[in-house]
């Protein structure tokens, strides 16, 4: 109980700074924007197996995972269903240099640090926070993403056996919030 301490000690903290605002952070379970290209990653990722880090490579470096860049897209799509209709706005977006306004999905609060690099390369998968991806057409936010569900994730990694020691997440407010 004890090595919680710190948490709870973050998590009234934090209820009590957020309790002014007009709506909850991070909480936009089954958000499913429309796309202005009708992307399928049950196609790519499910039935093709494309692997996440083909297409979201920087997530294996950085924070953030990123959109690729179309150019990415046409790696395949110069020689497979070229002539499609959606295929065809990514070879418009690139031939005027216009970048497709992709709308973002997954989104934390500003004062919570999240690095994609530290949980791809501690092998964690990407479907651990983002669900089935390989089963969407259209991609929807699946878990909560707020602290206490990123915090419980943290907790059951530190208490399973099966990791004896090898990954250390934080439970303390400044592993997240600095």
């Amino acid at each position: 109980m004890l090595k919680y301490l710190p948490v709870l000690g973050c998590a009234l903290s934090a209820t009590l700074t957020l309790g002014a605002c007009e709506y909850p952070l991070g909480t936009n379970q089954g958000y499913a924007p429309a796309q202005p290209i009708a992307y399928s990653h049950a196609q790519h990722a499910g039935d093709l197996q494309i692997p996440c880090l083909y297409c979201h490579y920087a997530a294996s470096r950085g924070r953030h995972a990123g959109v690729p860049p179309a150019q990415v897209c046409m790696n395949c799509h110069e020689k497979v269903k070229k002539d499609a209709p959606e295929i065809q706005k990514v070879v418009t977006a690139i031939a005027t240099g216009t970048p497709i306004a992709w709308n973002r999905v997954h989104a934390l609060p500003d004062f919570a640090w999240f690095s994609h690099a530290r949980h791809v390369t501690a092998d964690i998968k990407c479907q651990t926070c983002h669900g089935p991806v390989e089963t969407m057409t259209q991609v929807a936010q699946v878990e909560s993403m707020t602290m206490g569900w990123c915090v419980d994730c943290h907790r059951k990694t530190l208490d399973d056996p099966k990791n004896a020691g090898k990954q250390q997440p934080p439970l303390d407010c400044g592993g997240c919030h600095y």
